[in-house]
């Protein structure tokens, strides 16, 4: 299978720049895998397309500053670091820029109002990845100094510099676990009153954790679609969340994942369960395209993803190549907004 398969045009200004004027103001597309024509919404429609005893589930990972603006020691030179993850308590894995220049034992410092953040070059990697140790001035708090030094990681189509209105928007509301470096951004479309219209109409609700990495941004490099590998991303399924999903999967109900890092979770953890989602913190590298059998979802919220993305091939897994690029060409002729500030689509 060709990754130039999975390929369409996209005029730049449909790429949303900023969310909404207010948080659930979006477009839905409605994609119904039964066939019959499209149908065009609002998110705040979802309780109309669920039914009761459906079973929502969303990823409950934050969103942390990761992105770091410094310089280096002595030179000066300007360095920008994006914090991918964590290791252990002292070092991170981190892409660095300009990668070419930071090599092992160079020193970088980070500063601003009542934050200092030092790091040092432990292994070079490739495409300027790099392994840092990083500590805060006065052996304070690494943790409070990323929050207060820290910029929002906005995807790199997004070209606009952060502004403090990300911080909120840029997160879910239903953002509980620290640790991912991008939105899971069907998430951003849920409010407060949507979720409690959709208690009301008898949609059950629970929560995973999947730390989004920076691999979410990696492009397709690979001609050949099985040629390619997604990074590994941790994520964690409580006792309580396996059992609402194994007990609506058993009972015949509708398991609804928002996005595809809660798909991804998933299907991960039925293969590891042998037919039943197994509860755990765990690692997972599956890489979904046309051809994969889904066993634990049958209803997906996503956003609009980019041409020739590991994404947009999960999708074209779950509804078809053919029938998903044709929708997304009804989008692109309708002006929704793509991308992670974006408008929607609810597959049936």
């Amino acid at each position: 299978m060709q990754v130039s398969d999975f390929d369409f045009e996209l005029p730049f200004g449909l790429i949303a720049q900023a969310p909404p004027a207010e948080r659930g103001g979006s477009r839905l597309v409605v994609l119904d895998r039964a066939g019959g024509p499209l149908a065009h919404a609002a998110v705040l429609d979802l309780p109309r397309f669920l039914r009761a005893g459906d079973l929502l589930v969303v990823n409950d990972t934050r969103v942390f500053p990761a992105r770091l603006l410094g310089h280096r020691v002595p030179s000066s030179g300007a360095v920008e670091c994006l914090l991918l993850g964590r290791l252990d308590a002292g070092r991170w894995d981190a892409l660095m820029h300009p990668g070419q220049k930071l090599r092992v034992g160079e020193r970088v410092v980070f500063d601003g109002p009542g934050a200092r953040l030092f790091a040092e070059v432990l292994e070079r990697k490739f495409y300027g990845r790099r392994v840092i140790r990083l500590w805060a001035a006065d052996d304070g708090d690494v943790d409070r100094a990323i929050d207060a030094l820290g910029h929002v990681p906005l995807p790199p189509y997004i070209k606009r510099s952060d502004r403090a209105e990300d911080r909120d928007r840029y997160q879910t509301v239903f953002a509980r676990v620290r640790g991912s470096v991008a939105a899971p951004t069907a998430g951003l479309h849920f409010t407060r009153d949507l979720l409690a219209a959709l208690d009301a109409a008898g949609v059950e609700r629970t929560a995973i954790t999947l730390h989004v990495g920076y691999g979410t941004f990696k492009p397709v490099r690979a001609e050949v679609v099985e040629e390619h590998g997604v990074d590994e991303e941790r994520y964690e399924i409580g006792q309580a969340a396996a059992a609402a999903i194994n007990r609506a999967r058993a009972e015949g109900r509708r398991v609804v994942t928002v996005g595809t890092t809660t798909t991804r979770a998933l299907e991960t953890a039925v293969r590891r369960g042998g037919g039943e989602v197994r509860p755990g913190a765990e690692a997972t590298d599956l890489f979904i395209y046309p051809g994969f059998d889904f066993q634990a979802v049958d209803v997906l919220v996503t956003n609009f993803h980019l041409p020739r993305s590991s994404l947009l091939m999960l999708v074209a897994a779950f509804a078809g190549r053919e029938r998903v690029l044709a929708a997304y060409a009804e989008a692109i002729a309708r002006e929704y907004r793509f991308y992670s500030y974006g408008d929607a689509m609810l597959i049936l």
